[in-house]
């Protein structure tokens, strides 16, 4: 692999695609109507992802010209660095390998990277989670009290929180009887407070998830769920008022998700009941991995190695499948084509299933933390546009809130929806099957937004004159369609995986590199530097900027 990023705007593919583009005028309606096949041969299938790519706003052309553009990006080159453990995250100097962790037991040619068996470390570890699950599944791991685990909390931030929630709120049908996960993340001390209140502390079981065991919001959440249990323990007389019952209880009551076993160790943790990843995995990469153990907790290891299978087929199509019909790459491209050549800014996800309403706000992290950068992965200033905001909530909750601006609003958005076949719980409402009705909406929306409704036949409905142009859709509004049979632990993996290598293939396009996140690290240094100011210290708020040092002090003012 090259040490540079090639520049894709130098590229002869790059350019044809500008020339295509400024000579295309995209018309769905015409386009479906010349081309009987049109649905047919731009639709693919993923493992268990039936997808739908043909209401885009692409020719054949562009799709061969995208294409090209990833060949003469050298996408295939840097997959292949990525699967073999190459150093792709440059300033970071790490592996990136988030695809080991689903990789089968037994996975041939083994993986070794920087001398270390990465297969056997990754069963390792998946294997001591799944033992635990299982003793907390079963009673065998009880609390001080002996009394066996009804609810787990979940402690961690950003990759920590977000993918763990998303996947529990997915799979809940799946969740074993009597048992509830409940997540905290936010250092506002209103989200522990609301998690624990109505918690019994002798059915209650903590999982830290912080590699370092550093994590300001984390660790700082993780003491406050301590200082809870201690006290709601003594309370009850479960346990003395000393220092040898508070540690024998922070024992049976907390887990940790961790390499840091001289910090879980002080903490309280026996490191035995810590479970490692590796720096090889990026926070939002990590769900498939130990930072999981509430799902597996929740679903059983069986379901969670289904879950694992999930993002494994998905890995295989994506290393084995040529572009032309690759489902990652074609989606990622796709986003290329709407950010680089069509001005888009944002992308819906509108999952029409329930259980996915947190999907759109994982995908936010795995996006938007992953290509919003401004910088090449050599240090040089990008030439293009990266990344686009990702959005997004339920069907049909977002018809009646912003879908209004995607039909008739001024900005291109390419959406997509996302839809399962068979529910969890198949009703129904005097006779209609309520699930199909919901899914009327699905098709119809995108129907919809493809070829809209001209002013004819808004007057052909009897609509008066002056009302037509309020009443026209113009369609040509992107969209991609996925739809599963059911919502699977395995499906739910496959999605995850779908998103993870979109952006991968988005990045490789632009030359970033989409693994690390310096973003997100002033604000957290600006803000230990703030603390004191906040907490009185007058010569710390002198420090600060006008601005911030006024609200600062309104702040201080305020508080009583």
């Amino acid at each position: 692999m090259s040490t540079h990023p090639i520049d894709a705007t130098t590229t002869s593919a790059w350019e044809a695609l500008s020339e295509h583009e400024a000579a295309l005028t995209p018309d769905l309606r015409g386009w479906f109507a010349t081309d009987p096949g049109r649905a047919e041969r731009l639709t693919l299938q993923l493992a268990d992802l039936h997808v739908d790519l043909s209401k885009n706003l692409v020719t054949d052309e562009t799709l061969a010209l995208l294409v090209q553009l990833a060949e003469q990006t050298g996408v295939a080159d840097r997959l292949a660095a990525m699967l073999r453990g190459d150093h792709i995250n440059v300033t970071e100097d790490r592996a990136v390998l988030h695809t080991a962790l689903r990789r089968p037991a037994g996975a041939s040619p083994a993986l070794v990277v920087d001398g270390q068996d990465v297969d056997g470390d990754v069963q390792a570890e998946l294997a001591k989670m799944s033992a635990f699950a299982d003793k907390v599944r079963s009673g065998e791991w009880t609390g001080v009290t002996g009394e066996r685990v009804r609810t787990v909390v979940n402690i961690g931030i950003g990759g920590s929180d977000l993918g763990p929630v998303m996947v529990y709120e997915a799979l809940k049908p799946y969740v074993q009887d009597g048992l509830e996960v409940r997540f905290v993340s936010n250092i506002d001390p209103a989200d522990l407070a609301e998690k624990v209140k109505d918690l019994d502390p002798t059915t209650t079981l903590f999982i830290v998830a912080s590699k370092t065991f550093g994590t300001l919001e984390t660790l700082t959440n993780a003491r406050l769920a301590r200082t809870w249990l201690w006290e709601r323990l003594v309370a009850a007389g479960a346990i003395a008022d000393d220092d040898d019952a508070r540690t024998a209880a922070v024992a049976k009551h907390f887990v940790a998700v961790s390499t840091a076993l001289d910090k879980v160790a002080a903490f309280g943790i026996d490191p035995t009941n810590a479970f490692g990843f590796w720096d090889w995995v990026g926070g939002r990469y990590s769900v498939d991995s130990t930072i999981g153990t509430s799902i597996a907790i929740a679903i059983g290891p069986d379901g969670f190695r289904d879950f694992l299978a999930g993002f494994h087929a998905v890995d295989e199509h994506v290393a084995t499948t040529p572009f032309e019909r690759n489902v990652p790459v074609l989606m990622g491209l796709l986003n290329v084509w709407y950010v680089n050549f069509l001005g888009a800014h944002t992308h819906a996800v509108l999952p029409y299933a329930q259980y996915l309403h947190r999907f759109p706000a994982y995908l936010q992290q795995l996006t938007m933390e992953s290509n919003g950068k401004s910088v090449r992965w050599d240090g040089t200033p990008v030439t293009t546009q990266t990344g686009e905001v990702f959005w997004g909530e339920p069907g049909t909750n977002g018809q009646h809130a912003f879908y209004q601006l995607i039909h008739q609003g001024t900005r291109l958005i390419p959406a997509d929806f996302i839809a399962v076949a068979n529910p969890a719980h198949p009703l129904q409402d005097g006779g209609v099957d309520v699930h199909g009705l919901f899914l009327a909406n699905f098709f119809a929306q995108t129907k919809a937004l493809a070829f809209g409704k001209t002013a004819d036949e808004v007057r052909a409905e009897g609509t008066a004159e002056d009302i037509v142009p309020a009443r026209v859709f113009t369609g040509n509004r992107p969209t991609t369609s996925i739809l599963a049979a059911a919502l699977t632990p395995s499906v739910v993996g496959q999605l995850i995986a779908l998103y993870e290598h979109i952006t991968f293939v988005q990045g490789a396009v632009w030359g970033i590199d989409s693994y690390d996140q310096w973003g997100v690290e002033l604000g957290k240094k600006l803000a230990l530097e703030i603390a004191p100011a906040v907490q009185g210290d007058a010569a710390a708020l002198a420090a600060q900027d006008p601005s911030t040092r006024s609200l600062i002090a309104t702040y201080l003012e305020l508080r009583s």
